[in-house]
């Protein structure tokens, strides 16, 4: 055994859980069997599957926090009737708020339908007042997706008021949000009960997992068909599939024909297998989650711990585990952007339990007043860099980001982010036949650029919650003298920066174009098939 530790700034992070008056307890956790992770989060509130009688339900929470009490002075003891989302006539398989405004929910049913909820900034007005009544939510649109059970919904990570949902029918379908009448697109192909999927950063590609034990990626703009099709993990049990952030790499978990757990890299050309880690021989479905700052997290149901590795040069390198005694039953992980900066949280799950939801803060341990900007790389913004539009007629555009220092949006590639140009032919969402409520989902361009949470960092200088840019957001000083070689040294770094952006676009260029000749090849073979059957 080596006896040399792997430097990593992460080595030492560790898993810090809320006191209990700082989660909620007396949730009322759905009894589904639906593998589902039953919670979901944006930077502002939570939502979770409801046990309800007489239909479906989930609830909404203001998001609770490991540094302090839970907001709107809620008890953490959760009243016995509260206002939940109950329209739907069966019940809740899934919910997930929209990347682009905090309020915005979808929920996913056994009934067929997937419903949007916006929630009011009134919903928690008089939680502790005498005489107070619980007033359930109305959704605001309605997309009537299948004859059967719609097992899951995910938005898109670039493109405003785009929704993929996934149902019975072994269908998974892209909505637009502004023609809630039909589809725009519909991905075929799946031999069974699609389990998971999952966007690539841009949302060019999308991949699912199936029971049919196949792991398939998709070009949603290209053809029904998949581009790439492989065999998974050779066990029936649920997998679980997630994108490794901007690169072109996937992690599944999943079992082997043995009932290990596995967990598994996969790269994305080829959909060749670069690694497999066996992990154990529970029962339970191990739901992966990752972390920008190239940290997969690992939770599997029935288990009280959570892993966490740090991936480079595609191995995954074991950090620690956050161990207690009771086992999660779901689990989400808030948006990179509304973590605390000043605890040095890098991550935050909220785990679910038999009867109470508790946040676990991950921290690295650190005694810094000033902001760390190693651990801390930016974060996917608020902000959409595309209209459902743009992105139907083949637009792709880099990922918005936000940093965690001063709230500063640029793409990827380090630009200014371009805002979407409302188009002419976006319509309202309708809402459905028995609610009053006016169209929901507000048009791209009325989009805040910028959606904080209270713990989003704040400048001290700053006294707007717009976003400056770069250039306005330094201190302004006396002027420096440049030196001629300065200013050559700028003009060079200005011009690799350049061709590195370029570099990355035609390289992304070229990887749509492959995926898009595949997809042709594959409606080919498919039409000549149907031609000969004839």
């Amino acid at each position: 055994m080596s006896r040399f530790v792997r430097a990593s700034k992460y080595r030492h992070v560790f898993g810090q859980a809320a006191k209990k008056e700082h989660g909620y307890d007396n949730v009322k956790i759905s009894s589904s069997a639906w593998d589902t992770n039953l919670i979901s989060a944006s930077a502002r509130y939570i939502s979770i599957n409801w046990s309800a009688s007489g239909g479906g339900a989930f609830a909404i929470l203001p998001l609770p926090s490991p540094f302090g009490p839970t907001p709107y002075d809620i008890p953490s003891k959760l009243p016995d009737i509260i206002p939940l989302a109950r329209t739907h006539t069966a019940a809740v398989l899934d919910t997930a708020w929209s990347p682009a405004n905090d309020t915005l929910v979808a929920s996913a049913s056994e009934d067929g339908t997937s419903l949007l909820w916006k929630v009011p900034d009134s919903l928690f007005e008089g939680w502790t007042s005498d005489g107070w009544e619980p007033l359930d939510l109305e959704p605001v649109a309605r997309l009537d997706v299948s004859p059967k059970k719609v097992g899951q919904a995910l938005w898109h990570p670039t493109a405003a008021n785009v929704l993929a949902t996934a149902s019975g029918e072994h269908l998974v379908k892209l909505w637009d949000l502004a023609d809630s009448s039909r589809p725009r697109s519909t991905l075929t192909g799946h031999g069974d009960t699609i389990q998971s999927m999952a966007f690539n950063a841009t949302g060019t590609i999308l991949a699912t997992t199936c029971r049919d034990k196949k792991l398939r990626l998709f070009d949603p703009r290209t053809g029904s068909d998949p581009v790439r099709i492989t065999e998974g993990h050779g066990g029936i049990k649920g997998a679980r599939v997630v994108w490794m952030g901007e690169s072109d790499r996937m992690a599944t978990t999943g079992f082997s024909k043995m009932s290990d757990r596995q967990v598994t890299i996969w790269e994305t050309g080829g959909l060749g297998n670069v690694k497999t880690l066996m992990l154990d021989q529970s029962a339970g479905v191990v739901m992966p989650f990752w972390s920008d700052n190239g940290i997969l997290f690992l939770a599997g149901k029935g288990d009280g711990n959570i892993r966490y590795y740090e991936y480079e040069s595609d191995s995954l390198y074991s950090l620690s585990e956050h161990s207690t005694s009771n086992p999660q039953r779901g689990m989400c992980f808030l948006p990179r952007r509304a973590l605390e900066v000043s605890e040095c949280e890098i991550a935050r799950a909220f785990k679910v339990t038999g009867n109470a939801v508790e946040p676990i803060a991950f921290i690295v341990p650190r005694r810094a007043e000033s902001f760390q900007s190693d651990i801390y790389p930016p974060a996917p913004s608020s902000e959409p860099s595309l209209t459902a539009a743009e992105f139907f007629a083949g637009k792709t555009a880099s990922l918005n980001l936000v940093s965690l220092e001063n709230g500063a949006i640029f793409t990827s590639n380090g630009t200014p982010p371009s805002a979407p140009m409302p188009t002419s032919d976006s319509v309202p969402v309708s809402a459905p036949p028995p609610v009053s409520a006016p169209a929901l989902v507000p048009d791209p361009a009325s989009i805040p650029v910028v959606t904080k949470s209270p713990s989003m960092p704040v400048p001290a200088s700053a006294s707007t919650t717009t976003a400056l840019p770069r250039s306005e957001s330094l201190p302004i000083g006396p002027p420096v003298a440049v030196s001629p070689d300065d200013g050559v040294n700028d003009t060079l770094q200005e011009e690799v920066s350049r061709l590195n952006g370029d570099l990355r676009e035609a390289r992304q260029k070229i990887r749509n174009l492959e995926l898009q000749v595949e997809g042709l090849k594959a409606n080919a073979r498919k039409a000549a098939q149907a031609l000969m059957e004839v």
